[in-house]
């Protein structure tokens, strides 16, 4: 081939990868980022001879006012008619966001329910170099933190819908004569969790015993499961929000394993172990709003009897 040749045809491939690179990043852009899937997990934590107990795991709407199609499908998981709502933080990206989440949720407060914050719950995300969330997590340099947001509104009206506030609290709820006890912290992403103020082993009284954070940091998630938990939600991780198609996410934005930025996994520590949901959310920052092999997503829990157990 002559160097004219060679030349006509590396620019002919070089003009095909951009222009397939422009369609992905349109694709992310456009599509994938408002293509909402429900996803669904058995998990069987609850004791011999119990019905089962759906769980409507919610995280990261990072919602905006504006953000119609994301409020009406949230709006319509009502129709699940799920036992109890666990929300793992990141509700809102904007100021004016607090009354168009409470449309978003509609029924669903309704529900028994239990909430953690994560960051842009407290504070309005601001612009970050993308190539820095491809760093490990203890090699990001977070900048100060943007303007506040409403999060006190937002946490009265989930508490006086009857929401139990888990930010580095406990508490208690009967859902379907079910004594279900939790434990919660604040963003372990900014340092807010305070697990000590939270630790101790689980009450065997208790017929489900279950954690919450919002970001699944290793030191949260061995707190927990020291203590004997046996199930333990999470968010925070967009489920990496850019994925390689059969490869997976490359980031997790904490010290948490690629292998579990989203979806159901088992964790360890110290001899116990717990069944660990990360929810991959809903939303994204609005100053990058895509997705790529990595929908959008809510998951119903079916929590179940365990396994192997025979009335005693």
């Amino acid at each position: 081939m002559s160097f004219r040749g060679l030349a006509t045809t590396t620019l002919k491939s070089a003009a095909v990868v951009t222009a397939a690179g422009a369609a992905c990043v349109a694709y992310a852009a456009a599509i994938e980022v408002r293509w909402f899937t429900l996803r669904r997990v058995t998990v069987p934590v609850l004791p011999v001879g119990t019905a089962p107990l759906k769980v409507l795991h919610l995280s990261d709407l990072h919602l905006m006012p504006a953000q119609e199609k994301k409020i009406r499908w949230v709006n319509e998981l009502a129709r699940l008619e799920p036992d109890l709502i666990v929300n793992t933080g990141d509700n809102i990206s904007h100021p004016d966001s607090v009354l168009p989440l409470l449309r978003a949720y509609g029924a669903l407060l309704d529900v028994p329910g239990v909430f953690v914050f994560g960051s842009n719950d407290y504070w309005k995300p601001h612009f970050k170099n993308p190539a820095k969330y491809l760093l490990p997590a203890n090699k990001q340099r977070h900048k100060p933190h943007g303007p506040d947001l409403p999060y006190e509104e937002m946490r009265s009206a989930f508490t006086a819908a009857g929401w139990a506030d888990l930010n580095n609290e406990r508490s208690t709820l009967k859902v379907n004569g079910l004594r279900l006890d939790f434990a919660g912290t604040d963003d372990p992403h900014i340092r807010r969790d305070r697990y000590a103020e939270v630790a101790g082993e689980v009450d065997p009284a208790a017929d489900l015993s279950i954690g919450v954070t919002h970001a699944p940091y290793q030191r949260v998630l061995n707190g927990f499961v020291g203590d004997g938990y046996p199930l333990v939600l999470a968010g925070h991780t967009h489920g990496g929000q850019l994925a390689v198609p059969f490869y997976g996410a490359l980031v997790t934005n904490c010290d948490l394993d690629t292998s579990r930025v989203k979806g159901l996994s088992t964790w360890g520590f110290e001899g116990r172990q717990a069944a660990l949901h990360v929810s991959a959310g809903l939303g994204t920052s609005p100053y990058a709003p895509v997705r790529f092999a990595c929908r959008p997503e809510a998951t119903l829990i079916t929590l179940v009897p365990k396994a192997g157990e025979t009335a005693g």
